[in-house]
């Protein structure tokens, strides 16, 4: 059974290194967005483009998600979604979502938004996205990739 990387490529710094490890592997690649955009022409990565719904590319992974998939996100509510699929799940920065600690991330997601909510539009957001958490994400990648390809 071939290994499939789904990605949740709106707004997915890390696409160009998806492409590579995928290479290595002869893993099949599907990027998931809500309108069209230039993936490279190669017979293993496919753009899939869904309606622009609320949701549409979020429920197109999770209903394609399984356990030989590798799942890109850093929506919490998705990587659940595929989690619960036996899906490996990573966010761009490299951090992998696991069953023990998606709970908590959901409740750190609701504190935070809690917080942001009370107040009237100061905040920050994620930190910028650094050469380390590349790094970062191509190590955990590859080492996710190494451990579907020997099951």
């Amino acid at each position: 059974m071939t290994i499939s990387i789904l990605v949740d490529a709106d707004a997915c710094p890390v696409k160009d290194e998806v492409y590579r490890v995928a290479d290595r592997f002869k893993a099949e690649v599907r990027i998931v967005s809500n309108s069209p955009f230039r993936i490279p022409d190669h017979p293993r990565i496919k753009r899939i483009v869904v309606d622009d719904g609320f949701d549409a590319a979020d429920d197109w992974i999770a209903e394609n998600a399984d356990a030989k998939s590798v799942v890109i996100t850093a929506d919490i509510l998705l990587a659940e979604r595929c989690l619960k699929a036996d899906a490996a799940v990573l966010a761009h920065n490299g951090k992998p979502f696991d069953k023990a600690s998606i709970g908590n991330a959901i409740a750190t997601r609701a504190i935070m938004e809690d917080l942001r909510a009370g107040m009237d539009g100061i905040g920050g957001g994620p930190p910028p996205f650094s050469k380390a958490d590349r790094s970062r994400f191509l190590q955990e990648l590859d080492r996710v990739m190494n451990r579907l390809a020997r099951s």
